[in-house]
């Protein structure tokens, strides 16, 4: 049970990238004030841990009536873990420069519908939930093969993710100062590599699973 906690723990805090997702917080909204960047992170942190938990309990069964296997999920899961591993380790995941553009946008709408909308997007999805973390629950979920207390560990994981994802949101300016560039690319490649040996045994286990080799 702890090792599968283990493993979606570091599988979730790589593919979502709390303190990343914290330091960008930090940039988009650097004349907000505490009250409304905490809004902000409240709302983006309960609607991805919504879309992350749909994912998970209903993620596999809908894919089992399309008539795909756990085979299949777990091998397409992990080649797709394995880019967004590929690319965190080659430091190219969008960055506080990147989404400036978004920032220039917000601020040209009306001030309170433009903290809703950062909230939803880029914030919940795709940045919190994005294509990572919506394939790392289903592939998670599907192998512990409904075993409750597996799947358990993987719920709890998913929300102890996005408890440590909140907890960085709410000190996201104090992060921003207190981490430099330097620790936040080492944070991300150490994370990466972690992801790709995890995302490389999920295609093992599929290619296992399929019995393509014997």
């Amino acid at each position: 049970m702890f090792e599968t906690f283990l493993t979606a723990f570091t599988t979730f805090f790589a593919v979502i990238g709390p303190v990343d997702t914290a330091v960008l917080l930090a940039a988009l909204t650097p004349n907000m004030t505490r009250a409304e960047r905490r809004a902000i992170a409240l709302k983006a942190t309960v609607i991805a841990t919504i879309i992350i938990l749909l994912f998970a309990f209903f993620g596999g069964p809908v894919l089992r009536q399309l008539g795909v296997s756990l085979a299949a999920l777990q091998t397409a899961g992990g080649i797709i873990l394995f880019l967004i591993a590929l690319e965190m380790t080659l430091a190219r995941r969008p960055g506080p420069v990147a989404a400036l553009s978004l920032k220039e946008s917000a601020e040209a709408e009306d001030k309170a519908e433009a903290h809703a909308e950062i909230a939803v997007f880029p914030f919940a999805t795709p940045l919190i939930a994005g294509p990572g973390a919506m394939t790392s629950a289903i592939v998670l979920a599907a192998g512990t093969r409904g075993d409750v207390t597996l799947f358990g560990a993987v719920i709890a994981a998913i929300l102890v993710v996005m408890l440590v994802t909140l907890i960085l949101f709410l000190l996201a300016q104090e992060l921003n100062q207190l981490i430099g560039l330097t620790a936040r690319k080492v944070i991300v490649r150490v994370f990466g590599v972690l992801l790709a040996a995890l995302a490389v045994q999920s295609i093992f286990n599929g290619l296992s699973e399929a019995r393509i080799f014997g």
